[in-house]
């Protein structure tokens, strides 16, 4: 250690003592005096072990036990008290570091030392205002200072929470005490000797004690306001690198974590988990003395991440344990997938066409009405999933984003309205989804279906149906999908141009052959829509039954 620095340590001992124990040496071996609080519901066998095994270090001191319970006045009572032994036992101490027994030292306690004598003057205590930024996890900001809080918020939560509403009801306002700001903060500090005793020793320590004890989860509170109203200099960031998930809860560190870690730079880590053998061989870290600041940035992403993909899920992921509420998913699908209406009618070979000159995977009819049409026809397409209607219908939405997540591909696939149309709305309003559609296009096989003109009529009108509440959809102000509609014979007029078009907005096969795939004869197509006007059904969807170009047909014919 430098001469500069003597470093004194209160240590928070709650459960696992044995592991608490070799923590104390670590401390104890860099030189640090070690004031050392013992929660007074451990067991007694296990604290006369701790002490035990502790017996041969002469600069650590034991002080008076308090029952510990979380987000009590009593973690402030226990560090206040272990605070003023080191202090009173110690009284060379310049600095002292509050941690608690799953606190990992990661950086040699020499390293900490010399980073302390660079600016000794300085306190590392995370302050920041109550009103300026929203601190708490699922609980309370502002009233926590302003309200009354005597009740156990973890073990008798219902009647916090009532006592928390009849407050508000009743418009109760504490008072603050005169000359304090509440700021919030991380548990634990590294405050100058200086500071702390100033802390201890304000002639109005006994009113802020009875403010603070009636506050919600004044350990991250008691000394963060404090420490504004005697402290010199505040650097706002804890020394000690400890993460938090979203329910509030610290993240213990594991095995796995070393590399993280290590990059971090930071002195201490919390929480070990005890079972930890390599990771608490690892650290503290031998190496070249150095006294450069810790960088927990990467360590924060990665944990932030986390969180994130905790709360959100992963997107186009849709699990029983996360089902998202609608419209609050971490998006509807993994990736972009594209959807051709009508392009199968009017090209039988369309989709073969389509996969010989696109990088992507191309499907028939996924929601078609006899089976999922994979690509290929199997009966167990990607990632194992049935092509069987019965089990497809039972949740589409699970069908298409689990097709959709499984392969690194994009995914397209034919679209009819004799299909499935359960997901007309999802893939409307999903950005990653590309709708290329040609109204009416349905009619063509009719041409060649054979049936009686009673039953195309009927079946027309089922189609048409199914078709104009697809368009209204298509057509709300909700869409945000990518979505390119044309009609029948505005297609058929110019259908080469309107095809590159769409293979324009497609991953195409660099060395892909070009070429248009064979259309089918729309010869008779106007015939048919008139008999359909005579018969009192309105063709809507094929240029309201208007002739087709007949330049259009020629060259159709001529190509053919």
């Amino acid at each position: 250690m430098t001469q500069d620095v003597r470093l004194g340590v209160v240590l928070l001992c709650h459960a696992e003592l044995d592991a608490a124990s070799q923590m104390v040496r670590i401390w104890a071996a860099g030189g640090a005096r070690v004031s050392i609080h013992i929660d007074a519901k451990a067991p007694a066998k296990a604290v006369a072990r701790m002490q035990a095994a502790l017996s041969d270090l002469p600069d650590i001191v034991y002080s008076r036990r308090h029952r510990c319970n979380w987000g009590g006045f009593s973690l402030v009572k226990a560090t206040q008290d272990a605070a003023q032994l080191l202090l009173d036992s110690f009284p060379d101490t310049t600095h002292v570091y509050l941690a608690s027994g799953s606190c990992l030292p990661l950086r040699p306690v020499r390293e900490l030392a010399a980073f302390l004598a660079l600016d000794p003057d300085r306190d590392h205590i995370e302050s920041v205002s109550a009103y300026d930024v929203g601190w708490t996890v699922g609980g309370l900001n502002e009233e926590r200072f302003t309200l009354f809080h005597p009740l156990d918020w973890r073990r008798r939560r219902w009647l916090f929470d009532r006592l928390v509403a009849w407050q508000r009801a009743l418009r109760i306002r504490r008072r603050l005490p005169k000359g304090i700001a509440p700021h919030l903060g991380s548990q634990w500090w590294c405050l100058t000797t200086a500071t702390l005793r100033a802390i201890l020793e304000d002639p109005r320590r006994p009113e802020f004690d009875r403010f603070f004890r009636y506050s919600w989860i004044p350990d991250e509170s008691y000394f963060q306001t404090l420490a504004r109203r005697h402290a010199g200099r505040i650097e706002s960031r804890s020394l000690t690198l400890a993460k938090f998930d979203h329910d509030g809860r610290p993240y213990q560190l594991y095995d796995d974590h070393i590399l993280m870690l290590e990059e971090s730079r930071c002195f201490v880590a919390r929480k070990f988990w005890p079972g930890a053998e390599r990771l608490l061989a690892h650290f503290p870290r031998p190496g070249a003395p150095e006294t450069g600041a810790p960088q927990p940035q990467r360590f924060e992403r990665l944990i932030n991440r986390t969180v994130r993909r905790r709360l959100l899920g992963r997107p186009g992921l849709y699990m029983q344990s996360r089902f998202p509420r609608k419209d609050a998913e971490n998006g509807k699908t993994s990736a972009p997938y594209a959807v051709f209406q009508g392009f199968s009618d009017l090209f039988p070979d369309f989709e073969t066409w389509l996969g010989d000159l696109v990088e992507a995977d191309v499907h028939g009819h996924l929601l078609g009405p006899e089976m999922a049409e994979f690509a290929g026809r199997p009966q167990i397409g990607p990632g194992a999933i049935s092509n069987s209607t019965l089990t497809r219908d039972r949740d589409p939405l699970g069908f298409l984003t689990a097709v959709i997540r499984i392969s690194p591909r994009i995914q397209m696939f034919q679209f009819s309205p004799r299909d499935n149309q359960a997901l007309n709305w999802f893939m409307a309003t999903d950005p990653n989804a590309h709708l290329h559609v040609i109204t009416g296009a349905w009619m063509l096989p009719l041409l060649e279906s054979g049936m009686p003109f009673d039953d195309i009529r009927r079946v027309t009108a089922q189609l048409q149906r199914a078709e104009l509440a697809q368009l209204d959809v298509l057509n709300s102000v909700w869409v945000k999908a990518r979505v390119h509609v044309h009609e029948l014979t505005d297609f058929l007029a110019r259908p080469e141009a309107i095809l590159m078009q769409t293979l324009q907005q497609l991953p195409v096969t660099p060395a892909a052959a070009g070429g248009m795939p064979k259309m089918r004869n729309p010869g008779g197509l106007a015939d048919l829509l008139r008999r359909l006007r005579n018969s009192g059904l309105r063709p809507r969807l094929s240029g309201d039954g208007l002739p087709l170009p007949e330049t259009s047909l020629s060259e159709r014919t001529a190509a053919e």
